[in-house]
Order: structure tokens, then C-alpha cells, then sequence
């Protein structure tokens, strides 16, 4: 057994090698055996803080090689990684820091002052990280040799505290261990074929499953190398699909690029992948992509606790409206809500799935986890959909009213909570409408106190103060009531019905 499975199969393997690993905008470029040596001084600094084999960090900073190289020093230090969203305000950040345990706080040094306050609360240490690289973590990195003090951990260990959440009740940590990310980084960098030769466009985010675990560890477990862009920026896309051969994106990426005429078949001649996942693409956009450039995406599916699902075929039929097949090693069932019963090929039920992808638990929460599974080690995944009579899996919606906005989880219950606080408002409901671009918007519906009229740039302002932009309502409508069913619960689903062709047709809702 490997000393540290993941570390030693991701970074382990490229030590002193000079091949390219990431590439940045200043066409600066990193190999992989400079990116190890940075790493490694990080592990050392955390080791000299003071943390050892399973504490938590957590992190909070803006997307860097450095911010990358933080994660591969937690692997090789085997300290929990807890990415944190950098769109969060301090007040969402206390209940994950504090959840946690975070022993440490990774942060933008403009964060610093207000997140010293929090972690003096808690018993916790601050260190800052700017996107620069600039920060006390690398200055005293820099200060320590590059010398190897990889920890030994075993498959089952935690690597990282990812957390998600239902639209009700406390967020969850989900526990990822080495060889739930491992795994997963094998199979697909099998599956869709990539290599030392591969050059992947990288514009997504790192604090989440998506622009971390995947793209990335697919890049390392495969050797090949990442031009590695801060963010989605549309000119940046355009001047660099000619240089690379994958990219990895959520439909949002894809909306706005047709929405360029320069994106043709010359252009983008040279690649051999697009890959779309974290939220639902639209069957419009799957097929105007073809005609513009000959290409058929491949979507996949996956969430937060089992990394990746299921995948269209890389050689084989791209199927549009389907997130394609079980991986290998996956085994994916549909079963009737509420039981344990398998249903038949093309009924829709919620599904289940088993494999080495799915994660370990919810952090401190062994009710919930034990609710989650079956006793034959499913998970319960609240989504619903069928399998047809291709295998090819079918999501038809979701058992909770979680709403993804280009590619971020948005949950209503967050929302409704700061607009029912407020003075003139007696009750509201958030819901998910279609969004050709973002997939869904989130469009807020607030029933007004008696004898009160609602002051909507005042409940934007409070929502601003509490909410990270993303979650903000696109709209916000003020109506007579919310309908309810005989138990009184409200109905969204009338709700998202009566709304989503007025927001599509883009009347004034």
C-alpha cells in the first residue's frame, strides 16, 4: 500500500519533472516539478502552525497556483482541505469554520481583520493568501525547504470536507476520502481519454468538486498540462481554444461562447473534448453547439458526495437530454420514493448509486448519514430520473427545490429566511425558473404584511449585506399569496409553473 495513495498518485508521480503543468495569462508557465517544490514548502509551513494528520483547513481565497498548491500540501500533509465559496460573507462563513474545526483559516488578506474576529471566537489561526501570492502562509513557506514530509494515510482517509445542503435544515459536510477522489480521477481520465499530450482550458472555480476534483486531478493523474485562467472571461476562451485540446465547463460556459460569432468549426478544429457538467444542459444549446462547430458535448453528472456518476460515451452516441451511462465501477439503480424497491427500465423514480465514487458521510451527522444509505451501501441522492432501455440515465428533476444557477447550488430556504426577516413582508417563497444562459435564475415571490408595501431596493440592499451575489434574485414580485395544499405546505410547483413562461418570454414579472 502506498504511503499516501492520492498525494504519491497525483503529485508523487511528476517529481522533478520539467514538463508544463499549468500555463497563466502572463504565459508564465509552472512544470510540475517547480509546482511540487512550492507545495511542499506550504506542507512544511502548515506542519510549523502546528497541524497534523487529520485537522481541517479552511479556505477562503481567490483562484491561484499558489491556491492550488495549498490543496496539494494539505494531500501531502494530510490535513482535511474545507473549500469555502469566495462569494461568502463572514456571517455565512461562521457556521462552516466553526462546523468544521477549521484549526485554520486561509483568507484574502482584505478578509483578514473580520475573519480574526471570528477565528479568536473559536479557537482558530488566520493566514492570508492573495491571488498574487502574496500573504504570511507564503512568506513563511518560502522561508522552509522543499524537502518531501509526506504523511501516511490510507484509502479511507479524509482528504476533503466538501459542504452541501438541502433546502432545509443545516448545511452538511460531505466526507471525501483519498480514494473516493482517486478513483474517480482514474476513471475518467480513462474514460474520456486523456493523456500526457492533453491540454486542458481551465476557467472554472477551485473551491468545488467540479474545477478541483475533476479537472484538475484528471490533468495530474494523466500528466498532462492547464492554461489556467482566474475565471471565465469570454476573450480569454476565444484567444485560447486554438491552444488546447479539452475543455471543462458548465452550460453557462457554452450559452455565451455561441453567442459569439467568432465561435466556428476553424476554431475550434483542434479540440478533441467538451465536457459539461454541475447543472442541466439544455437541449437548444447541445444541438446549436453541434451546428456551429461539429462537436457534441459530453455531459456527465455527479454531486458533491459522489464525485462523478455517470458519462456520456467518449467513443459511442453523445445522447442529448441524457447524462449518459454508470462509470465503471458505478452501479446506478432507480428505486420507488420512500422504499427500497428497484422500479423497471423507464419509470422514473429517485436515484441510488454504489461505488468507490461515493463519499464516506456526512460530517458529524451520523443520523443524516445513516438516512442517506441503504443498508447495502446506496446513497440516496435526491434527484429523480429514469434509466432507458440503452442505459442511458435521464435526470427529471430534483426531490428538494435546490435551484443551480450557472453552475453554483443555491438553496431557497437561505433566501426566504432574509426576506421574511424583513419589516413590510409576511411570508415568501424563492424558486428556479428556466435561464437559457445561467440554466435557472432565482426569482423571489414576497407576500406583504397588511397595510404594508414592501420597499424592493431595500430588500435588495439587506440581501446584499447577508447573501453572496449568486444567490440574489434575478426578480422579485410582490402577490396576494402563496399557494397551499390541504396540509398547508406551499406549492412551488404551481408557483415555478405559473412563472417560468412569463421569465422566458421575458415579460415583466
Amino acid at each position: 500500500m502506498m504511503a499516501n495513495p492520492l498525494f504519491d498518485s497525483l503529485w508523487g508521480i511528476h517529481s522533478g519533472k520539467n514538463t508544463p503543468f499549468l500555463r497563466l495569462t502572463n504565459q508564465e508557465v509552472i512544470s510540475h516539478g517547480k509546482f511540487l517544490e512550492v507545495s511542499t514548502q506550504v506542507a512544511n509551513a502548515l506542519v510549523q502552525y502546528g497541524l497534523v494528520a487529520g485537522d481541517r483547513i479552511a479556505i477562503q481565497v481567490t483562484k491561484s497556483p499558489e491556491a492550488l498548491a495549498l490543496f496539494a500540501a494539505c494531500v501531502q500533509a494530510g490535513i482535511v482541505f474545507v473549500p469555502l465559496n469566495t462569494a461568502y460573507t463572514v456571517e455565512e462563513l461562521a457556521y462552516f469554520i466553526e462546523d468544521s474545526g477549521a484549526r485554520l483559516i486561509v483568507c484574502d488578506e482584505a478578509n483578514e481583520f473580520e475573519l480574526a474576529k471570528l477565528a479568536k471566537t473559536l479557537g482558530s489561526r488566520v493566514v492570508t493568501l492573495n491571488a498574487d501570492g502574496s500573504g504570511t502562509l507564503l512568506d513563511v513557506a518560502r522561508t522552509l525547504p522543499a524537502i518531501s514530509m509526506t504523511i501516511e494515510r490510507s484509502p479511507d482517509d479524509l482528504a476533503a470536507l466538501l459542504y452541501t445542503s438541502g433546502t432545509t435544515g443545516r448545511s452538511k459536510g460531505a466526507m471525501l476520502t483519498h480514494n473516493n477522489l482517486l478513483s474517480n480521477a482514474k476513471t475518467l481520465a480513462r474514460e474520456w481519454r486523456f493523456t500526457k499530450t492533453d491540454v486542458l482550458l481551465h476557467a472554472l472555480p477551485i473551491f468545488h468538486l467540479h474545477g478541483l476534483f475533476v479537472a484538475i486531478n484528471v490533468m495530474l493523474i494523466s500528466g498532462g498540462s492547464i492554461v489556467f485562467l482566474p475565471k471565465f472571461d469570454l476573450e480569454q476562451i476565444i484567444d485560447e481554444l486554438p491552444n488546447v485540446s479539452s475543455i471543462m465547463g458548465v452550460p453557462t460556459f457554452y450559452t455565451r461562447l455561441l453567442h459569439d460569432e467568432r465561435l466556428t468549426r476553424d476554431l475550434t478544429k483542434h479540440i478533441r473534448l467538451f465536457v459539461s457538467g454541475s447543472a442541466p444542459l439544455l437541449l437548444e444549446t447541445f444541438v446549436n453547439f453541434e451546428v456551429r462547430t461539429g462537436h457534441r458535448i459530453l455531459e456527465r453528472y455527479g454531486m458533491t458526495e459522489t464525485n462523478m456518476n455517470t458519462s456520456n460515451p467518449y467513443d459511442g452516441e453523445r445522447r442529448a437530454g441524457t447524462v449518459g451511462l454508470p462509470l465503471p465501477g458505478v452501479e446506478v439503480k432507480i428505486t420507488k420514493p420512500n422504499s427500497n424497491t428497484t422500479i423497471t427500465t423507464g419509470e422514473i423514480g429517485q436515484i441510488e448509486v454504489r461505488g468507490p465514487n461515493v463519499f464516506k458521510g456526512y460530517w458529524q451527522m451520523p443520523e443524516k448519514t445513516a438516512a442517506e444509505f441503504r443498508d447495502d451501501g446506496f446513497f440516496i441522492t435526491g434527484d429523480l430520473g429514469r434509466i432507458d432501455e440503452d442505459g442511458y440515465v435521464h435526470i427529471i428533476g430534483r426531490s428538494r427545490d435546490l435551484i443551480i444557477s450557472g453552475g453554483y447550488n443555491i438553496y431557497p430556504k437561505e433566501i426566504e429566511c432574509v426576506l421574511d426577516s424583513q419589516p413590510s413582508v409576511m411570508e415568501s417563497a424563492v424558486i428556479g425558473v428556466p435561464d437559457v444562459d445561467l440554466g435557472e435564475t432565482v426569482v423571489g415571490l414576497i407576500v406583504p404584511k397588511k397595510g404594508k408595501t414592501p420597499n424592493i431596493e431595500e430588500i435588495k440592499s439587506a440581501l446584499a449585506k447577508t447573501l453572496a451575489k449568486f444567490k440574489h434574485p434575478r426578480k422579485i414580485r410582490i402577490i396576494d399569496e402563496l399557494p397551499r395544499n390541504a396540509m398547508g405546505k406551499v406549492q412551488k410547483n404551481i408557483l415555478r409553473n405559473t412563472y417560468k413562461e412569463s421569465f422566458l418570454n421575458s415579460e415583466k414579472i
